[in-house]
């Protein structure tokens, strides 16, 4: 799967495993080829591993907020340390950034509440949902990685190429 090239050139084969690995983790399953679901399950370990292996680096820092009443007072804030800095860097640079939706009949104060301080919704799920699960999985199994299954579907009707299901175990 290294040298699969997809039938796209470079440029094009990026992106497009871009959005299914992106769209993978935001879903948690996506429908494709068995040759793209193979290429793209790569990918998603490999970034899955990063942010499981330094999502528990962070630092306690205090700092100085101004009050709605022009008082300064100081905040305890927890920051990420330089590794999963740098590792959330590395996955932003990759994933496209999709935006959290607003569900049916939501109203839009709702929405603003929930979605208020994230900046960006795909990371932090993956760094606040999949990391520990999966550490935690890792350690009760004594096994790292298996993170995505991939499911033969059968042939697509129009052109008889082998479809697969690709999901986040």
């Amino acid at each position: 799967m290294a040298n699969d090239k997809l039938g796209r050139p470079s440029k094009e084969r990026d992106a497009m495993l871009r959005g299914q690995v992106s769209s993978l983790l935001w879903n948690g399953k996506i429908e494709t080829t068995l040759a793209k679901a193979k290429s793209t399950a790569r990918v998603a370990e490999k970034l899955l591993t990063l942010a499981i292996n330094t999502y528990q680096d962070t630092t306690r820092v205090v700092k100085e907020v101004k009050g709605a009443d022009g008082k300064k007072t100081k905040k305890e804030v927890l920051n990420d340390g330089p590794k999963k800095l740098a590792a959330r860097k590395k996955i932003m640079a990759y994933v496209y950034d999709l935006q959290e939706q607003r569900k049916p009949k939501e109203s839009i104060t709702a929405y603003k509440a929930r979605i208020e301080g994230i900046n960006h919704p795909i990371i932090e799920k993956i760094f606040n949902v999949y990391a520990p699960k999966y550490a935690e999985r890792a350690k009760t199994s004594g096994q790292g990685g298996g993170y995505t299954r991939i499911i033969k579907l059968g042939t697509r009707r129009g052109d008889a190429s082998e479809m697969a299901l690709l999901e986040l175990v």
